[in-house]
């Protein structure tokens, strides 16, 4: 006999997170701040020239370590909300792979948005730690660009998959300045509306009018 009983949804593993890391971050971080730096040299700006001199070697110095310290930072809030997502999401920062249940953990807990956070930050960290202000300037783009899709796209379909538990979030949570205490979430409210309560493993719901 058939065990028709309804599974978990699975972690996905490595490949697809990684796939999607590659695809889309590693679009943003590595491949277009790569172009602008090969294709703009000409017009862009550099802490330290080609010969290897530096015309500003203190601000170079004090802007390199700060460039450094926001890169770190950056780095760690992407790579923790990747394995979020991963995880407890059971899903990846992919439009077409994204998390089946709603992350309320780690960073999440703080800001909505500490992935994108930590991409911009990184981009911002590249630009940075070469004096590139062609790069700063594409991680200014990118935010500006993330601050119309995630109000317009993002949310609308978060709120229409998770409800009012997406609505109790956003009323806790602001979407870019992180507020210092760490918000406690329902862990009812990070399944999909209508799934709320109800386990996995449950055995669906009698049909109407159905003997008890």
């Amino acid at each position: 006999m058939t065990d028709a009983t309804p599974r978990p949804d699975p972690a996905p593993g490595l490949l697809r997170p990684l796939a999607s890391v590659l695809v889309l971050p590693g679009v943003v971080v590595g491949l277009v701040p790569q172009l602008l730096l090969r294709q703009a040299r000409e017009h862009d700006t550099r802490w330290v020239a080609e010969g290897g001199r530096s015309a500003l070697p203190d601000v170079a110095v004090f802007t390199r370590g700060a460039a450094l310290a926001v890169g770190l930072v950056g780095a760690w809030l992407f790579v923790t909300t990747v394995v979020d997502f991963a995880r407890r999401g059971r899903g990846t920062l992919a439009p077409w792979d994204p998390p089946r249940r709603l992350v309320l953990s780690g960073p999440y807990r703080h800001v909505r948005n500490p992935m994108i956070s930590g991409v911009v930050l990184l981009v911002l960290a590249q630009g940075g730690w070469l004096g590139s202000a062609f790069v700063a300037g594409w991680g200014a783009l990118f935010l500006v660009i993330n601050l119309v899709y995630i109000r317009s796209s993002e949310e609308p379909a978060l709120r229409a998959r998770f409800g009012e538990a997406y609505d109790t979030y956003c009323r806790a949570v602001p979407r870019w300045i992180p507020r210092l205490a760490p918000w406690r979430a329902d862990p009812e409210d990070t399944e999909p509306a209508g799934r709320a309560g109800r386990d996995p493993g449950d055995p669906p719901d009698p049909s109407p009018g159905a003997n008890p």
